[in-house]
């Protein structure tokens, strides 16, 4: 399946068009190198801005409308009763890429109860794990390199295996559209 662009579009400095699997005139959404939980994707203005406020309305008015249409999506095909809709508004709320983003985490019950229980996520997000720009400047360094080995638990997924994950997704989001 061909990319949903052939404009090239980034998170940050970061080039994802790959990654994308729904496009809204001002909004898309991309899945995650290194999701905390399966089925954890972002949903980004198109505009590279930093923080919310420096959205327009119509831009607050489609990243949110994206985000509500993805959340039932990844909720449905990740079979979750519940999301985390979480937004990291600037660099001291422990945002790692300087592009506004929200993240769409899908939820069970007990899926936490491991690590301390539900609220766990957020120390994910606000830790190691969740430095998403740690985790995409690690990715373009090892490019044109051998891999390194990751030993975290989570490993960074290939190119191939968000490509899939995209495809798979934009044909949910189609099914979606249509309901």
């Amino acid at each position: 399946m061909a990319p949903l662009t052939t404009k090239p579009l980034y998170f940050g400095s970061y080039l994802v068009t790959s990654q994308v699997f729904h496009l809204t005139p001002l909004s898309f959404a991309l899945v995650n190198l290194k999701p905390l939980l399966p089925g954890h994707v972002l949903v980004s203005p198109r505009r590279v801005v930093p923080r919310l406020a420096d959205l327009s309305q119509a831009e607050v008015s489609d990243l949110f409308l994206t985000v509500q249409r993805v959340g039932r999506m990844v909720e449905r095909v990740y079979k979750a009763s519940s999301l985390n809709v979480a937004i990291q508004d600037g660099a001291d709320a422990g945002q790692s890429v300087p592009h506004l983003h929200t993240h769409i985490i899908p939820r069970q019950k007990a899926d936490l109860d491991s690590r301390g229980g539900g609220d766990a996520i957020y120390q994910m997000l606000e830790g190691e794990e969740g430095d998403i720009g740690r985790q995409m400047r690690q990715r373009e360094l090892e490019r044109p390199k051998f891999p390194t080995v990751d030993n975290e638990s989570r490993n960074p997924r290939s190119e191939d295996e968000m490509l899939k994950e995209a495809e798979w997704l934009t044909n949910e989001m189609a099914q979606e559209e249509s309901r």
